[in-house]
């Protein structure tokens, strides 16, 4: 007796199969195009690299503390020397962010030593124990920061990563990781070494009972993805709490759409250009400076 025939689904009609090519948002490259004017300088120099670097560090700082991420003498962003690679750039403890200066940040080495800098050489030891070894792990990072954020640490504590509710929470899309191991203030470099090889590749951190990392090639797409990303951890709390009292489920983004989404918004090149306009207002507001997309100081 011949086996029956299996029934096969009616191939879609030509509309349907229209209607769901209408639903893709298109090529992910289009989002962002890169040129030499949407990229970072590039020096010859390193000590010119280093003084403008320096610079956009400070920024950086000025950025945190308006964005209201100084808290206390917690919170540190550092920055790998392009002159010693071996070596990083910090803030100095103790200094509210929006006071930091160029002249005020400190050089510490590999071996925790503080070697060059400011009046201030004093050094936040977890500063110390969680950068070094992030740097040490990671060649592609140049800078990374941290910083006891209100929304970072509250969603820090629930012990879970983001999900992709939102285009804006799609840029962290399998991009980062949740570090659940509080083990207490991270003194040891054991700890640090631990952070860096839970965080991997990728460029953010939810650092448990503790708050939030990123990590990346430039001072701007580090600065930008860690303020998104406490603003997604405030988006993912609220939706949280509406879930809640309503007692309907969120609505997830698809895997395929929301790693669209992060081909289109989430890699370092557009991280960078997101990150120019906070250093623009910033560069106005607190030092009198303007510049063309990041690239040199112009006259008012």
């Amino acid at each position: 007796m011949a086996p029956s025939a299996v029934s096969l689904p009616p191939a879609p009609s030509t509309k349907a199969a229209q209607k769901e090519a209408e639903r893709t948002s298109g090529d992910p490259a289009l989002a962002f195009i890169q040129d030499e004017g949407t990229s970072p300088p590039v020096f010859e120099d390193k000590y010119e690299e280093r003084k403008y670097l320096k610079h956009r560090l400070v920024i950086a700082f000025r950025i945190f503390a308006s964005c209201g991420f100084a808290d206390g003498v917690a919170g540190h962003i550092t920055m790998r020397d392009p002159v010693d690679p071996a070596s990083f750039w910090v803030n100095p403890f103790g200094m509210h962010f929006s006071l930091i200066r160029d002249e005020d940040l400190i050089l510490v080495n590999h071996a925790g030593e503080v070697i060059d800098g400011g009046k201030n050489w004093r050094l936040n030891y977890a500063a110390y124990a969680i950068h070094a070894e992030i740097h040490k792990a990671r060649p592609d990072v140049t800078f990374a920061a941290h910083s006891h954020s209100t929304y970072g640490r509250a969603f820090c504590a629930t012990g879970r990563t983001l999900d992709p509710l939102t285009q804006d929470a799609c840029v962290f899309y399998n991009d980062h990781v949740l570090y659940a191991n509080f083990a207490g203030v991270v003194l040891a470099a054991e700890e640090g070494k631990s952070i860096a090889r839970e965080l991997g590749s990728k460029k953010a951190a939810l650092l448990g009972n503790h708050g939030l990392l990123t990590v990346g090639p430039t001072i701007e797409a580090v600065v930008a993805w860690f303020v998104l990303l406490e603003k997604c951890c405030e988006v993912q709390l609220l939706a949280d709490a509406s879930s809640a009292g309503s007692g309907k489920p969120l609505v997830k983004i698809g895997e395929s759409e929301a790693q669209n989404t992060w081909e289109a918004l989430g890699k370092p090149a557009t991280g960078y250009f997101m990150g120019l306009p906070l250093f623009q207002v910033a560069e106005k507001k607190q030092f009198g400076e303007s510049t063309f997309l990041g690239r040199g100081i112009e006259p008012l």
